[in-house]
């Protein structure tokens, strides 16, 4: 994995940012903020590779690795790695698809893979076809591209499948989406009696239009994704009641040490009503499983609330302007190229 990282590294374009040194899920976010708020943007195409990390041909995996690899002993090793298989049930599974699941070479063969059949060939398509703006960013198998005229954005939809048909992939049909998304959106919309803005969902987080509470300038809203938020309480729901005779400092050293770490993910700037929305229903599901500790239990709010405070982290954001850490990280380059 090493070698091929340091091979790769200086080819890989820079829109790219899954599982590579120095670039993390919110550098692509900050990435898509600035594209969106200084180009002129008017459409998103949200797409999705369907079963991609399933969907990998082993012989294209090869044949593209040849393109920059001569020592034949690495590509003897990889084409090991691809036959592997799955085990399940007992049984093992081999097929001429797909990457070894949870094998530390399964992200930068997807990186590989995309780099030949998504990467370069965006960056050509954006070159010879796009007269307005287009900006990309690519993240493992999703991957969000902006456009400033509708006809290019449909162009580049039909293009991309064909593309991805000849290399044996797909789009999922249920998540690849194109909406108009922007600083026109909104006035757009209403023109065309369509309503509010369409959203995306992208990393976690669910982009909306919106406007700046003190200026009242166009400004891109992010807010945990509410499907998300709900499966992860559920599981906090399920562990609490597994939980729910151990010692109160035990079960709140757990609480803290979860919510830094969602904090940490998606404390950015105008996400707080998500993660004050969050922090409490945590807080209400640990103040009802100890109620049910014992049938004589009683415990009002405000004690509850006294007592457990220490367990529970400050809400604040963590994460910077998206477009002060962005130039901050570029200075001067382009990675949304």
């Amino acid at each position: 994995m090493t070698v091929l990282e340091a091979i790769y590294e200086q080819d890989f374009v820079g829109f790219s940012y899954g599982f590579r040194p120095e670039r993390g899920q919110h550098d692509a976010l900050d990435a898509l903020y600035a594209g969106i708020h200084r180009r002129q943007v008017n459409w998103v195409l949200d797409a999705d590779i369907q079963g991609f990390f399933d969907a990998m041909a082993h012989s294209w995996i090869i044949r593209f690795l040849e393109h920059r690899i001569a020592d034949k002993r690495i590509l003897r090793l990889v084409a090991k790695w691809l036959k592997v298989g799955t085990v399940e049930d007992g049984r093992v599974t081999r097929g001429e698809r797909g990457a070894p699941q949870g094998a530390v070479i399964s992200p930068i063969l997807a990186n590989v893979y995309l780099h030949y059949v998504y990467d370069l060939w965006v960056h050509r398509w954006r070159q010879t076809k796009a007269a307005g703006d287009m900006i990309v960013i690519r993240y493992a198998d999703d991957t969000i591209v902006g456009f400033q005229h509708e006809h290019e954005a449909k162009a580049f939809l039909d293009d991309l499948k064909e593309r991805l048909r000849a290399f044996e992939l797909a789009l999922h049909p249920s998540k690849t989406r194109l909406i108009r998304f922007g600083r026109y959106a909104a006035k757009q919309r209403q023109e065309c009696g369509e309503g509010k803005p369409e959203t995306f969902d992208f990393l976690g987080f669910t982009h909306f239009c919106t406007r700046s509470r003190k200026w009242g300038s166009f400004v891109i809203g992010r807010k945990t994704i509410k499907k998300r938020m709900v499966r992860q309480l559920q599981a906090i729901k399920m562990e609490l009641r597994k939980r729910m005779h151990d010692p109160i400092v035990k079960t709140g050293a757990w609480i803290e040490q979860m919510l830094k770490g969602h904090l940490n993910y998606y404390a950015v700037s105008g996400n707080d009503p998500s993660l004050w929305w969050f922090v409490a229903e945590v807080r209400w599901r640990w103040l009802k499983t100890l109620k049910r500790r014992s049938q004589r239990a009683f415990l009002h709010w405000h004690e509850f609330a006294n007592m457990t405070n220490r367990f529970f982290p400050p809400i604040r954001i963590l994460h910077p302007q998206p477009l002060h850490r962005f130039d901050a990280r570029t200075r001067g380059r382009s990675p949304v190229r």
